[in-house]
């Protein structure tokens, strides 16, 4: 309930300054504005308990006028909300609810909203909301407290139609859609096992707003997806180190291993040399056994630089473009990108590939890497169609930037 507590406090800012214009400009008598302006001083000293004692004394002066009144409730509302009287609170903003319109209307009721929601009237909390949305009260706070109160009730069904709309809608307008919106509706998606969606909208979290949090909710998920190929694990490994959340030294660890097996010991050894750069490697009961892969990568990167002309030539004279494309993903690893990428081009137009949508892949993330192709590896990569992860390891790519 402490957000609601903090919500309910940030709805009405009260100032010594405001209330001495406002009583005077409304002709309030030195018997009922005296107390108030003590109570105003109070509020700001944070004696809200104090303020009350002095709004009541203001309240017990009799023959009050309506724009007394007036001025009295709305003083015992901030203070009651302050001092954590919630029933007092609600009985002077219902009061002047009752004497206000269009925007004012709207932002009382949410007040009142919030106030019963502190109290768990949830019944009383729902249908003051629904005052405030009727006056047009849309704000971000109006949107948490109906969040909140449909998760109360455990209605994430209506959460995800509700952030579902909004979301849709910036969009439509072309607007970013608010992180808010977008992680009420991954919330209500993961508790209502809507798997498929909830990848979606972190995509669409990732997209806009690129948070490492982000980036380790969808990329510890996207394996588990339905249909997602483990032939793209490397890939995964790539894009946590890209997006800063390869942390960990089996991490590091695993992804020079799978670099080395997929035929690209230049990538093997960068990824141990960041690992040994960032204390994350070499040291501890491992650091043994991390120096003898540092020294595996180093020496397969050397032979491979060697034999690697030979690989190319080989793969000239194959049917199928498939070893010319590992030729060139493996002279782009060493940094020889533009030779690279004219070996993955001619494995492409050779045809027969395996997966000829892993071959665009390839050429996407090798055009990335070049300083003349960024415009060439978007279009690569937005034409990638696949339904085991291809084209959501492409436009993950599209987010994060560069290999």
């Amino acid at each position: 309930m402490k957000t609601l507590r903090a919500l309910t406090l940030a709805c009405v800012a009260f100032s010594a300054t405001g209330w001495l214009t406002q009583t005077a400009a409304q002709g309030v008598r030195p018997e009922v504005g005296k107390p108030l302006q003590q109570a105003s001083e109070l509020l700001k000293a944070g004696k809200a308990k104090e303020a009350l004692a002095k709004v009541r004394e203001a309240d017990g002066v009799g023959n009050k006028t309506a724009a007394e009144q007036l001025t009295i409730d709305r003083m015992k509302a901030a203070s009651a909300q302050r001092a954590g009287e919630l029933g007092t609170a609600i009985q002077a903003l219902e009061s002047i609810h009752g004497k206000s319109s269009g925007t004012e209307a709207g932002q009382i009721a949410e007040q009142i909203a919030a106030a019963y929601a502190q109290q768990r009237n949830n019944a009383k909390a729902v249908e003051w909301l629904n005052k405030a949305l009727q006056a047009g009260n849309h704000s971000a706070s109006v949107k948490q407290l109906q969040s909140y109160l449909q998760a109360a009730s455990g209605d994430y069904g209506a959460i995800a139609r509700d952030a579902g709309a909004a979301v849709s809608g910036a969009e439509h307008a072309g607007r970013r859609p608010e992180e808010g919106d977008l992680l009420r509706l991954a919330d209500a998606q993961q508790r209502t096992g809507n798997n498929a969606g909830y990848i979606l909208t972190l995509e669409k979290l990732l997209l806009n707003y690129p948070k490492k949090d982000y980036w380790n909710a969808y990329l510890g998920r996207l394996p588990r997806k339905t249909g997602f190929s483990d032939r793209f694990a490397l890939d995964v490994m790539r894009l946590r180190l890209a997006s800063g959340t390869l942390t960990k030294a089996e991490d590091f660890m695993e992804m020079a291993q799978l670099s080395l097996q997929a035929g690209v010991p230049a990538e093997a050894r960068h990824v141990v040399d960041q690992g040994f750069k960032s204390g994350v490697l070499g040291t501890g009961p491992e650091a043994a056994r991390h120096q003898r892969l540092r020294e595996l990568a180093i020496k397969q990167e050397t032979d491979s630089k060697a034999s690697l002309p030979n690989q190319a030539a080989e793969a000239e004279g194959f049917k199928e473009g498939d070893a010319l494309i590992k030729a060139g993903n493996a002279y782009v690893s060493l940094g020889e990108v533009d030779k690279g990428i004219a070996l993955i081009q001619k494995g492409i137009a050779k045809g027969g590939l395996k997966r000829p949508e892993d071959g665009k892949l390839r050429l996407g993330l090798a055009q990335l890497q070049s300083p003349k192709g960024k415009a060439a590896a978007t279009q690569t990569l937005r034409s990638i169609k696949s339904n085991d992860g291809a084209a959501e390891i492409a436009r993950l790519w599209l987010i994060v930037g560069a290999p």
